[in-house]
């Protein structure tokens, strides 16, 4: 947890922010915080800037916040992620917030289960908790938007261009071509990757993705698990990005 966070509601005019639950554990247990310490801080999609302990006690610490940091961007990489199953969904939620990520729409595929689509994983108030999770290990303030989508067909044909228009659309299947090429033949803009679920997309998902304008890429020849091909995938896009 490198830097802690609270919605703007949580500090007051003065700049006080009170701590309880996971993030006071983490200050006095892992940070080992004591008064006068210095803290990084930041309002989730707001300032950043560090946090005094101006008091502490066995499952509360009181911050005095100043926020002269600004605002962090957006990250250029947004996601669409068919579900995989719900525990692997769980565990995948602060990794996406962690690598950055600025959209992530959740969609059916035709390798989903049904069932998949009634885990509490998807309601705000269990994920959300998680990308702050993940915010925070990486520092940054800029929570992911969440789109649950259960038609692909739909999604596809009916809003993907309003939602991401001038984004460069990568799916990745095993027939692609090199993601790490083709990432670097993006210049000043947004890159949109879609992952499929553990089975992969079918033919039928990859022509109707290719049929608006996602370029079919890979990372090698090795089969990898959805959670596992989606962290990848992103970091790919990052490090490419990140440095052009």
């Amino acid at each position: 947890m490198n830097r802690i966070l609270f919605k703007e509601d949580e500090i007051n005019a003065d700049g006080i922010v009170n701590l309880t639950g996971v993030r006071a554990k983490h200050v006095l247990e892992v940070l080992h915080g004591k008064v006068g310490q210095k803290v990084r801080a930041g309002v989730i999609d707001g300032a950043t800037g560090d946090g005094i302990i101006v008091e502490t006690g066995k499952a509360h610490v009181v911050l005095k916040c100043v926020l002269n940091g600004g605002t962090m961007p957006v990250p250029c990489v947004d996601l669409i992620l068919a579900l995989p199953r719900p525990k692997v969904m769980k565990r995948l939620w602060p990794s996406l917030a962690s690598m950055g990520v600025g959209r992530i729409i959740i969609t059916n595929a035709a390798k989903v289960e049904r069932n998949y689509f009634d885990t509490q994983w998807l309601e705000k108030k269990y994920y959300e908790p998680l990308l702050i999770e993940g915010l925070m290990q990486s520092s940054d303030t800029r929570m992911p938007k969440v789109t649950i989508c259960r038609r692909l067909k739909v999604f596809v044909e009916d809003e993907l261009s309003d939602i991401f228009p001038q984004s460069s659309c990568f799916v990745f299947h095993f027939n692609g071509s090199n993601a790490v090429q083709a990432f670097e033949g993006v210049k000043n803009g947004r890159i949109l990757i879609a992952i499929g679920p553990e089975g992969g997309w079918t033919d039928f998902e990859v022509d109707l993705l290719k049929a608006h304008s996602f370029i079919c890429v890979n990372m090698g020849a090795r089969i990898l698990r959805s959670d596992t091909a989606c962290i990848s995938a992103l970091a790919l896009a990052h490090a490419v990005i990140d440095t052009q």
